[in-house]
């Protein structure tokens, strides 16, 4: 059933990064962002309400849990780590190919192997290097893909905050994995809907300043804010995916490397759909370097089991 629900996770994670980068096309990054942590925060806010005044949902799996400032401070260090990796990603996105934003997306599982490595005290076994190998140089090639197209990862700032944005999902998978741990197991306990639900609300507060306090000033000065549907489609897939996944790794049997390999998987998705919908180049090139990442990723799960 997890694996099953890390698949779905997946696929909408591709509808999710394709449907970002036409939303981002030729609009400002600042307001599209806060809507999309306004739409999440209204898709979950009907579960908080009915959560915490009647018993409709008491015992489903759209049940919200209430709790303290003991576990809402968990939750607002959740958010601050996710939009930060929000803000650099779709910043990144915005000014690059969607076939060079998923593959160096699809190295995520790598950062978190390596990040067990360091803050777990967890050990690689052969099968594990191979992987992280397959990954780095999957990384130096694509940078001499992208060099065709004029970006030079040594000296791209978008290239720098993608990196950043990935290396700050790594983070947020590894403390999904404290914060719905067993207490008994050195975690926090939190139930996976509470977490979902005030994450993306908190966000949405956190926007709502960045948007006030940064963006209205400038706006007449700074790129223009234009309405788009797939803005909704963004929220929509996104809270779905995060749902499944969120789902799949309180399940008992989960493992958080196997669903974060899985999840990446929707590299495939949004390369497909940067290919046939945005017409980007050099694909072929791309298509092996993202060989690579995901011939890493098997090496990961093998060595994983």
């Amino acid at each position: 059933m997890w694996l099953l629900l890390a698949f779905m996770s997946a696929a909408l994670l591709g509808c999710y990064d394709s449907l970002k980068k036409q939303a981002l096309k030729g609009n400002a990054v600042i307001p599209v962002l806060f809507l999309n942590t306004l739409f999440s925060s209204l898709f979950f806010l009907p579960f908080i309400v009915l959560s915490g005044t009647t018993q409709v949902l008491d015992g489903s799996i759209f049940h919200v849990s209430a709790g303290g400032w003991d576990m809402h401070k968990y939750i607002l260090l959740k958010s601050l780590i996710v939009l930060s990796s929000w803000i650099l990603g779709y910043f990144g996105m915005k000014h690059l190919p969607l076939t060079i934003v998923g593959p160096i997306n699809a190295t995520r599982p790598v950062m978190v192997l390596v990040g067990a490595l360091l803050v777990f005290g967890e050990r690689l076994n052969h099968w594990q290097w191979i992987g992280v190998l397959l990954a780095i140089a999957s990384f130096l090639l694509l940078s001499r893909s992208g060099k065709k197209e004029g970006i030079d990862f040594k000296h791209n700032n978008w290239i720098f905050m993608i990196v950043g944005a990935a290396i700050l999902g790594a983070v947020s998978g590894l403390y999904d994995k404290f914060l719905m741990a067993p207490v008994e197991n050195g975690g926090v306990g939190l139930d996976r809907m509470m977490v979902q639900s005030w994450y993306n609300i908190y966000q949405c507060f956190m926007m709502g300043a960045m948007l006030w306090l940064l963006w209205w000033p400038k706006h007449e000065q700074t790129t223009p804010f234009h309405w788009s549907w797939s803005i909704v489609g963004v929220s929509l897939f996104l809270s779905i995916a995060d749902f499944m996944y969120f789902y799949s790794l309180s399940l008992p049997e989960a493992m958080i490397s196997i669903v974060s390999m899985i999840r990446r998987g929707s590299v495939i998705v949004s390369f497909t759909f940067g290919a046939m919908f945005f017409h980007e180049k050099n694909l072929k090139a791309k298509a092996f370097d993202l060989a690579l990442v995901l011939l890493g990723m098997v090496f990961l799960y093998i060595g994983s089991k």
